[in-house]
């Protein structure tokens, strides 16, 4: 392939967060190497080092990593655009919410209720489904022992797995997600309950690495926040629940920023009362 205005033949793109939305995300990395002619490698990302060493250009990322990237001396990816998701609970904002996933047959009504209860989350790295969580846990001041038992699944699926078969009483879902899988399996929703949303919570972003010429992330920005015009690809974003794509900046991530921080000091505070 020839290389192009911008000195590159190839883009390549990762995603970091659920499988359940790959589709989606490769739709809208096509559509812009497509538009910028130039082909893009789609695969799924690992770690924010693949940014700063060249493996990935640009990626689909949770905004707790964007948060924890932007405060690392290297500071390896900036902010091209974000999702507008459909459902009215979003407002048309780049926002979304963790929602509190039980069994249909559940007594439980709302996070409260979850005291001495069993719970699984995702991963660590994962704001909706462990740093939120952490944080609403703080005026109970129970961060440590809150939950009778608590399992790290590896992904909002598995979760969500863990409770369908009762081996788990609650879980925390990023709710693009649960919007995305109960659009997809409508029978679902018989069998489970959102007992709470936690939130909102600004949108996991689409992030450029600062190793690209200012005038390419530049050009794929304008590409993203005008996707929503071509009617092939506004049906694919509809297909994942998304209306449109708009610019974000970092302060619109202040509030995972804020969030993690009140997390951190908690368990600081905690380790040192153990020693």
């Amino acid at each position: 392939m020839s290389v192009g205005e911008h000195g590159l033949a190839t883009l390549r793109c990762a995603n970091f967060l659920s499988s359940l939305l790959q589709e989606t995300y490769v739709a809208i990395a096509s559509y812009v190497g497509q538009q910028l002619g130039m082909e893009v490698v789609f695969n799924t990302g690992h770690s924010l080092d693949e940014f700063q060493d060249g493996r990935i250009d640009f990626g689909f990322l949770c905004g707790l990593l964007y948060v924890r990237a932007h405060a690392t001396p290297e500071d390896p990816v900036e902010l091209l655009a974000a999702p507008v998701l459909l459902p009215e609970r979003y407002q048309r904002q780049p926002r979304y919410f963790s929602d509190v996933v039980v069994r249909r047959e559940s007594a439980a009504r709302n996070f409260a209720d979850l005291k001495g209860k069993r719970w699984a989350y995702n991963e660590e790295t994962s704001h909706s489904g462990y740093n939120l969580v952490q944080y609403s846990l703080l005026p109970l001041q129970q961060m440590a022992d809150y939950f009778a038992k608590t399992i790290r699944s590896g992904s909002h699926l598995q979760s969500l797995e863990l409770v369908l078969q009762g081996e788990a009483d609650a879980t925390a879902i990023d709710s693009h997600m649960l919007d995305v899988l109960l659009q997809r399996n409508p029978q679902l929703s018989s069998r489970i309950r959102v007992i709470d949303m936690l939130g909102p919570s600004t949108i996991p972003p689409i992030v450029a690495t600062r190793r690209l010429p200012a005038s390419l992330k530049q050009r794929m920005q304008q590409v993203l926040l005008s996707m929503h015009e071509d009617p092939r690809l506004a049906a694919l974003l509809r297909m994942g629940e998304i209306e449109r794509l708009v610019a974000v900046r970092d302060e619109d991530y202040q509030d995972i920023r804020t969030m993690l921080a009140g997390v951190c000091a908690a368990e600081q505070q905690s380790v040192h009362i153990a020693l």
